[in-house]
């Protein structure tokens, strides 16, 4: 960063991003945006993946809808136009080859002249690796170091915590203007996130050592095809594992991610528990497999501490139940 620019930060592909002023209109891709919503940082607007559709997602949102941030659709038929009026001083999106932003065009950025942040989500990190980018990013934007909003005092569309304040809830900047901050948790607050996470954590770990089930993780791809994840390409799943979940691994075959096969396969590898995909576009496991337990898992988690120790919980819970 030059003496001349007062914001400077080295994205998940190398790329080094500068401005002259610490860019407070954020437009993201619907996971980065919800979590730097959770990281203090409220997003003027977010769209989605070639996934989602006109509707923001209920899987994905996280604190997105109750912030009062917009949805634009898609990031591959996003409004050129929309996105100028929004005046965005930076946009984040995620890379999963650490090459391409996933759901935006970058040339969509260029043409509005606006720097692209990619940040890696992909299996190359842990997902402590990945948290602590986010988190990082986050307090370039101005938020608190390692805070974490509370869901119910995010702050308005467009504007960013300063360290120790943040919007109250509800509260909108006028357009072209940024809200007042308001008084939000400090250092106090910021270590009841760390150990919120490190909680859940521990909860988990000993429901895993208590149960031995065995866990499946899969994205169903209607009544004749269901998607089968590879426990160590997610950086979540590996973390689970290292805290001691049994998870399954789907066996040989084609794709890095995920094996694809047929329903029957699931009865076949004879999951104790199934962590099933539970965006919008995904299906929901049938009656076909019939003594298994369930439990939503969003392959997009944002990646915060509050929305993986919540995760990390509702496993926890599945593995006690």
């Amino acid at each position: 960063m030059s003496g001349a620019q007062a914001w400077g930060f080295t994205d998940g592909r190398g790329t080094e991003l500068g401005a002259a002023r610490v860019p407070r209109r954020v437009v993201a891709y619907v996971r980065a945006g919800a979590a730097l919503c959770d990281l203090g940082v409220t997003p003027v607007a977010v769209y989605g993946s070639g996934h989602d559709g006109e509707v923001l997602d209920p899987a994905k949102e996280g604190g997105l809808r109750s912030a009062g941030v917009t949805y634009l659709g898609p990031g591959r038929a996003l409004d050129e136009g929309l996105l100028r009026e929004l005046r965005p001083d930076v946009i984040v999106d995620v890379t999963y080859d650490g090459k391409s932003p996933y759901a935006l065009d970058e040339a969509v950025a260029e043409r509005a002249g606006v720097p692209l942040v990619a940040l890696s989500v992909g299996n190359e990190l842990t997902l402590s690796a990945i948290l602590d980018r986010f988190g990082a990013l986050a307090v370039s934007l101005g938020a608190a170091p390692d805070a974490q909003a509370d869901p119910g005092t995010q702050a308005a569309p467009g504007t960013q915590a300063a360290p120790e304040t943040q919007a109250g809830p509800g509260t909108q900047a006028a357009p072209g203007t940024q809200a007042a901050p308001e008084t939000q948790g400090g250092p106090d607050a910021d270590a009841a996130v760390s150990a919120g996470l490190r909680a859940a954590e521990d909860t988990l770990r000993e429901a895993a050592a208590a149960s031995g089930l065995a866990v499946l993780a899969l994205s169903g791809a209607g009544p004749d095809q269901v998607h089968l994840a590879r426990p160590q390409a997610w950086p979540e799943l590996a973390r689970l594992a290292g805290l001691g979940v049994r998870l399954v691994d789907p066996g040989p075959g084609p794709g890095a991610n995920w094996l694809t096969a047929d329903w029957g396969r699931v009865a076949e590898l004879r999951p104790d528990l199934v962590l099933f995909d539970s965006r919008a576009h995904a299906t929901v496991p049938g009656e076909a497999l019939s003594g298994v337990r369930f439990t939503p898992w969003n392959p997009e988690t944002p990646p915060s501490p509050a929305a993986y120790a919540r995760f990390f919980r509702d496993v926890a819970e599945a593995l006690r139940s």
